[in-house]
């Protein structure tokens, strides 16, 4: 096949630095994998048998485009009770890249800027440049906190969208209210579209979740059960937002991915009724442990949600010392795969204690070499 055929577009997006990871992963012998962006515990067995129902029931075919009524009605419900937005409708996605994807689509016209802050989850950059769209990257070093300032001098006349992402991978940052009403204002004053990507609020250790929704009704929320509830591989997202950007959205997902798979929806719905705070407890405890244990030889800094600690590379940089850990059968991601910066690596602490405990010796013994 000619080269030639390969649209432009495609040549700026690279593989993914992770995905190598993982490829890595498949062929060595029992290593210590710290780099998984994904929970480590199974997904709940009432999930499980509400999509084993669904599938032996007959609900395999298509649902309606906007999702199942009995899964759209609760999260509306849900939504609803928290925000109390009276233009806020709710729809299902297939899965929460999937609703990025649509959202980006929507809003971003060749040209057009999407502001994004550095570091920030992979899949951003590509999905602005796959829009025909431009980041403009807001650099969080060293704290990940975000810098109004810093924000109201990047907008520009080109400015659509911001994208924030709080409990933040690969940080784990989580905005303080402060930071989201700062930023929920400025949108609303700009009249430019805040996108607020949502999928790790259930894992907040030191402070309470806030959305910037609460302060800015026409805030595009994006959220789903991958992390909350273990199912990243069953592709379940939902959105919401002022009715006239849902109804676009849906409009394209006809078109595109055209629903959520219909039996995943019914396991959505039995997600909702299941409590994941005792995960969150035990991840909490995990974070805690890593912390403590490399706290006197490591600068870590945000790591107050979500499952990761993105620390600072004592020696080298982010890739030198990744490197170095895999060669002693650790596996974590270089911070250069979510940042212009190659000052970091990730660490994810979704992971066995023991796996834990195995990391933390090796990190030790990289460090003190």
């Amino acid at each position: 096949m000619s080269d030639s055929w390969i649209a432009d577009r495609m040549h700026q997006i690279d593989a993914s630095g992770i995905r190598k990871v993982f490829d890595l992963a498949a062929t060595m012998k029992d290593p210590i994998n710290l780099s998984i962006g994904q929970p480590h515990f199974d997904t709940p067995d009432p999930v499980k048998k509400a999509l084993i129902s669904a599938v032996e029931g007959g609900k395999n075919v298509y649902s309606v485009t906007q999702g199942i009524s009995p899964l759209r009605e609760a999260l509306q419900a849900r939504v609803t009770a928290e925000l109390g937005h009276a233009d806020r409708q709710t729809f299902i996605t297939s899965g929460t890249s999937g609703g990025l994807l649509l959202a980006l689509s929507v809003l971003v016209n060749p040209g057009d800027e999407v502001i994004v802050f550095d570091p920030w989850f992979v899949m951003y950059k590509h999905l602005v440049t796959l829009a025909g769209g431009t980041c403009r990257v807001i650099d969080t070093y060293p704290d990940f906190t975000i810098d109004l300032n810093k924000v109201r001098d990047a907008i520009t006349p080109k400015t659509k969208v911001i994208l924030c992402n709080s409990p933040c991978n690969p940080t784990g940052h989580v905005a303080t209210e402060e930071e989201m009403k700062g930023l929920a204002e400025l949108a609303a004053e700009k009249n430019i579209c805040l996108i607020s990507d949502e999928i790790y609020r259930v894992f907040t250790y030191e402070q309470p979740f806030v959305s910037p929704a609460k302060w800015n009704d026409q805030t595009l929320v994006i959220d789903g059960f991958s992390k909350s509830h273990s199912m990243t591989g069953l592709r379940l997202g939902f959105a919401h937002g002022p009715s006239h950007l849902i109804q676009q959205m849906i409009k394209l997902q006809q078109f595109t991915f055209v629903c959520a798979p219909q039996p995943v929806q019914w396991a959505g719905l039995a997600a909702m009724s299941y409590d994941v705070s005792h995960h969150v407890a035990d991840y909490a405890k995990k974070r805690l442990f890593l912390i403590n244990e490399l706290k006197n030889d490591y600068d870590i800094r945000g790591s107050g949600g979500a499952f990761y600690l993105f620390i600072k590379s004592p020696k080298g940089t982010g890739t030198e010392f990744t490197k170095r850990a895999i060669e002693n059968g650790l596996l974590i991601i270089p911070g250069n795969v979510f940042s212009p910066h190659d000052t970091h690596f990730r660490v994810s602490f979704a992971a066995e204690n023991e796996t834990l405990a195995r990391g933390v010796e090796v990190l030790k013994k990289l460090v003190r070499e």
